[in-house]
């Protein structure tokens, strides 16, 4: 099965259905989804969007607060820009229905996170990125233009060196096979522009607060299509996930140390002041290694977030998901102290990209975590993503449709999807235990802290799973689960390699072969080009 589409848009958070939104009205969408539309990382955003909107604020503060965070790893320019576009990106929002909680008629209850100076968080409530989910799926669906296809899953870019005898120096994505994961069948898409929205690597970790879906599909299709990549290694671990046994790696919101929560040992010794003048609002790279130390220091499984001296009606009403999430597993938060330990939440790299979002590869865009723009450098600034992810959508809607009278219906044709002669596969065994060795692999060797021997000792078994995964992988019939795991395994790689080749602690990678920061040969981007097949 073949089909045409001016806009193929892979993903649906606040990047890729802001883009879809943003084009629809000249020409056609298909938007693939590999679950339900609403699931994505952007429905579990708790804290909210940064953005400058009091008085009392300015553009200037929230740059140095990003390039601060970043370990001035971000690009300035793209900072400013990012920056300077807020207030229209939450007017672009608002307009599509979001509801952001406000203080009264006239303003926003604007609150603060760690890493900022000011009040620059909106809001809704603890449940921001439901409500954006909500508002924008809604706008999605009401679109004649827009085609949806959910549990649809990307098996490969399709560009145009890959089908056309001549090659060219400025290659071109005309489109993806896509796996019906309900059929499974492929179905061949082809498209004037291919946007990448897939989101963040988490599951590549065995602890991660990340949806199921976020198996770094968008930058393993995109590097293995020739996209270059950057800055893996900066791998962004949230302080505070609860720890529970049956609690599903539930996040605990930034935003409740930013309203004055504190971190404590089990003996209630509040020990963030002895890691960062900041305290409990030191950003999340320093908190996270904080907490790290602190659990390997004492053995114990966790730390806990204590917010009982704000009050029950506080808590409450700042914070009712939490609360509710909290006391269904017996944790009443308004008096005693959440339990928490870090987990794998956010990839500061991705697939490189311009001003305007376009990957190295013409046609080609990526937005949202799948994407390496240059905002975040070494280390997010908390709320920053969601940001980034409708401001660049955004740039690559403007761009894609200043382009589309020169862009014809893909050329050369596409062939469609071949099989070969694989069969079903009576080993599934193999992929469960593949996925399950990778994101341990992951945890042990490649997290919080890490040296070269754990690092090496990594990439050596990641090398034999690759090896093996390969050749399971052209024997037998597609599935989720074996494209997911070809994935998991190529984002896993580009991790490590990125993670040997930085002698320095940074932000977000730290190791204890290289403890200080070396500007002289390391103020730099790690690039990783693309492969090509």
């Amino acid at each position: 099965m073949k089909t045409i589409t001016d806009f193929l848009v892979i993903g649906t958070g606040i990047a890729g259905l802001s883009y879809a939104l943003k084009v629809a009205d000249q020409g056609t969408v298909a938007l693939i989804t590999k679950d339900n539309i609403e699931v994505s990382a952007t429905q579990l955003a708790q804290g909210g969007i940064a953005s400058v909107f009091s008085d009392e604020d300015s553009f200037t503060s929230h740059a140095e607060d990003t390039m601060v965070a970043g370990a001035h790893l971000s690009d300035p320019e793209i900072v400013d820009l990012v920056v300077n576009a807020g207030p229209a990106a939450i007017n672009d929002l608002i307009d599509w229905g979001v509801k952001f909680s406000r203080k009264d008629e006239n303003s926003y209850d604007l609150t603060r996170e760690g890493g900022h100076s000011y009040r620059r968080i909106l809001h809704a409530k603890d449940a921001t990125g439901r409500e954006i989910e909500r508002a924008l799926v809604e706008a999605v669906q009401n679109h004649p233009n827009i085609a949806i296809y959910q549990h649809h899953i990307a098996v490969d870019l399709i560009t145009a060196n890959k089908v056309s005898r001549e090659k060219s120096n400025q290659n071109r994505c005309i489109g993806a096979y896509v796996l019906d994961k309900e059929k499974r069948a492929v179905t061949t898409f082809g498209a004037r522009f291919t946007v990448l929205a897939t989101g963040g690597v988490g599951k590549v970790y065995f602890y991660t607060c990340n949806p199921d879906i976020a198996t770094g599909d968008g930058i393993a299709i995109g590097w293995r299509a020739g996209a270059d990549v950057a800055n893996m290694e900066f791998m962004q671990f949230h302080p505070t996930t609860l720890y529970h046994p049956r609690a599903k790696s539930f996040l605990i919101s930034e935003a409740v140390r930013g309203e004055g929560g504190i971190l404590r040992r089990d003996d209630g010794y509040a020990f963030m002041p002895d890691y960062h003048h900041l305290k409990d609002l030191a950003p999340r790279d320093i908190v996270a290694r904080a907490i790290d130390n602190e659990m390997k220091k004492s053995g114990a499984g966790c730390v806990f977030l204590d917010i009982t001296h704000k009050g029950a009606d506080f808590i409450k009403h700042h914070f009712p998901m939490i609360y509710e999430t909290c006391l269904g597993f017996g944790i009443d938060m308004t008096k005693e102290p959440i339990p928490v330990v870090p987990a794998t939440h956010y990839l500061c790299g991705g697939l490189c990209v311009d001003k305007k979002g376009e990957t190295n590869i013409r046609n080609l865009f990526a937005v949202g975590e799948v994407a390496c723009t240059g905002l975040h450098g070494a280390n997010r600034l908390a709320s920053n993503s969601l940001l980034e992810g409708i401001v660049f959508a955004k740039l690559a809607a403007e761009f894609s449709l200043s382009r589309l009278e020169e862009q014809h219906p893909p050329n050369p044709p596409i062939p469609h999807w071949d099989c070969g002669k694989a069969t079903d596969s009576d080993e599934e065994v193999i992929v469960a235990h593949n996925w399950d060795e990778i994101r341990r692999c992951m945890w042990n060797y490649v997290g919080i802290v890490r040296s070269d021997k754990r690092l090496q000792r990594a990439m050596n078994r990641i090398l034999l799973i690759q090896k093996e995964i390969d050749e399971y992988y052209w024997n037998f019939l597609l599935t989720s689960d074996l494209i997911e795991l070809r994935n998991i395994t190529t984002v896993a790689r580009l991790i490590v390699q990125s993670a040997l080749s930085r002698h320095e602690s940074r932000g977000l990678h730290y190791t204890i072969d290289y403890p200080d920061l070396d500007d002289k040969h390391f103020h730099r981007d790690t690039i990783i080009p693309g492969a090509h097949p």
